[in-house]
């Protein structure tokens, strides 16, 4: 289960995703953490910019803590657990602050979407993006809603429903990264670009900000949620999520 660590230098905060055992995969707790640690950095009266990034060479995130799944039992808890992630994707949408997503090795399934969620994304060039949810009988709720203005509707099919992967080319060029660079000096450029973004005038990039996300829709999360809460609840979605577990192939049967 991820554990969030924070460090603040000066105006620039670095949030780590932190376990790099399990490739940064995010459990139930990782979601209102990531909320709370960008609420206190908005209000500290200090920090101008965050950057997001994963502990290790190896992942951003791989995604949701899938294991961690099989855990919610009810309709309840399920659409509980959905609405607990879009909050803190519109909770790094709606921040005030400048975030930047510092993508090194594998950004899978929620850790795309988080990525997706960012203002800014500066990928190593051992970056892979995926969104590959449906292989255990899911979709990826805040992806299905962003990804298609950020990359277009047709390659957000592909990678729902074929699994594709972007490397970082390929990310680049789509428009989910904005800079690709060596892994060595990816830090370094996301905190060039922290800083830069940090000595802006606060109010102006928190103005600049909404206008530009002015279209996002907060009542399509309830649509996501809904539909999500509802595919969890299959027998493929339950199949799926035990087949990971079981490192075996799903016998998906459309029910």
């Amino acid at each position: 289960m991820a554990t969030l660590r924070v460090d603040a230098e000066k105006a620039v905060a670095v949030l780590t995703i932190d376990d790099p055992a399990k490739l940064n995969a995010m459990g139930r707790e990782f979601w209102p953490g990531l909320r709370e640690a960008l609420a206190s950095l908005a209000a500290d009266g200090q920090t101008r910019a965050v950057i997001i990034t994963g502990a290790g060479d190896k992942a951003f995130s791989a995604g949701g803590d899938i294991a961690s799944f099989a855990e919610l039992t009810d309709v309840a808890a399920k659409r509980e657990f959905q609405q607990d992630c879009m909050r803190t994707f519109a909770a790094v949408e709606e921040s005030p602050l400048p975030v930047i997503a510092a993508v090194n090795g594998y950004a899978m399934g929620g850790g795309c979407e988080l990525a997706l969620a960012c203002d800014v994304v500066v990928a190593a060039e051992n970056a892979t993006f995926a969104m590959p949810e449906a292989a255990v009988g899911l979709v990826p709720g805040f992806g299905v809603l962003r990804a298609p203005s950020v990359i277009g509707r047709h390659w957000t099919k592909l990678m729902m429903f074929a699994g594709e992967r972007a490397d970082a080319a390929t990310a680049l060029s789509i428009g989910l990264a904005q800079k690709v660079v060596p892994a060595a000096e990816l830090m370094a450029t996301a905190r060039d670009l922290a800083e830069r973004m940090a000595g802006m005038a606060p109010l102006a990039l928190a103005t600049g900000k909404n206008l530009v996300n002015r279209g996002v829709d907060r009542g399509e999360f309830d649509h996501s949620t809904g539909a999500l809460t509802a595919l969890h609840a299959t027998a493929d979605a339950a199949e799926g999520i035990a087949a990971f577990k079981d490192k075996r192939p799903p016998r998906f049967e459309g029910r």
